[in-house]
């Protein structure tokens, strides 16, 4: 009598893959940002990337925005704790922790803000624009297999997403803190939008160049290993 083997019905096959390659993001996320790891040195010591949204694009690119988007809401939650219980000395902390203080200065509810929705934000702006830019690329011509025009779609989603968050939680700062944290860095609260775009410019941009960079070149050959090239839905 031969045994009949049980094929697992594709719904379920699509569930656990989701599963696992969420848990791993999930698990790489967690593993950048309680470690040395969450930060890239590029021309140190002075240039260091933060590499903590890589795990949130890929996410949104490989699994959807809306994954994207709950991955990027877990680096939230990891950056509070980090700020919380790992960093409470640094000067600044109360900006991203409603429990760091500098002497009478205190955070709040706007600092959960920033350690959050900016990193939802990384997820929900990646996603978006990967699917937007994939339908404008492949929208009536067959996926060529060989053409490597797709690459614009990861890239362009890693630079939005990254940028995203640097520019809400840059903003933030300056809206919600900017006079108490010009005083927590010692620069005069006039010279302080200055300070931001400066940072853009040595931080910001190359976190969107490392961030446009892991996008393409592990997004794409999973997709393609998946047979889902090109894929936007």
């Amino acid at each position: 009598m031969s045994e009949s083997k049980v094929k697992m019905p594709e719904s379920n096959r699509k569930k656990i893959l989701f599963l696992t390659q969420f848990s791993i993001l999930l698990a790489l996320e967690a593993l950048v940002c309680f470690t040395v790891l969450g930060s890239l040195p590029i021309v140190p010591p002075a240039i260091v990337a933060t590499t903590a949204g890589i795990p949130v694009v890929i996410a949104a690119i490989l699994l959807g925005t809306g994954a994207g988007a709950a991955l990027g809401f877990s680096a939230g939650i990891f950056s509070l704790i980090v700020w919380t219980f790992v960093q409470p000395h640094i000067p600044y902390a109360f900006v991203f922790t409603p429990f760091g203080t500098l002497g009478e200065i205190r955070g709040n509810g706007w600092s959960i803000f920033i350690s959050v929705v900016p990193r939802i934000m990384i997820g929900v702006a990646a996603g978006v624009s990967y699917k937007l830019i994939s339908r404008l690329l492949f929208r009536k011509a067959a996926i060529d297999k060989k053409s490597k025009k797709d690459l614009i779609a990861y890239g362009a989603a890693g630079v939005i997403g990254s940028l995203t968050n640097t520019f809400l939680v840059l903003g933030s700062i300056y809206l919600f803190f900017g006079e108490k944290y010009a005083a927590s860095v010692n620069v005069p609260y006039e010279m302080l939008i200055m300070l931001i775009f400066g940072t853009v410019a040595t931080n910001g941009i190359p976190e969107a160049i490392v961030s446009a960079l892991c996008a393409m070149f592990i997004c794409r050959p999973i997709k393609i290993i998946q047979g889902k090239r090109g894929d936007f839905t």
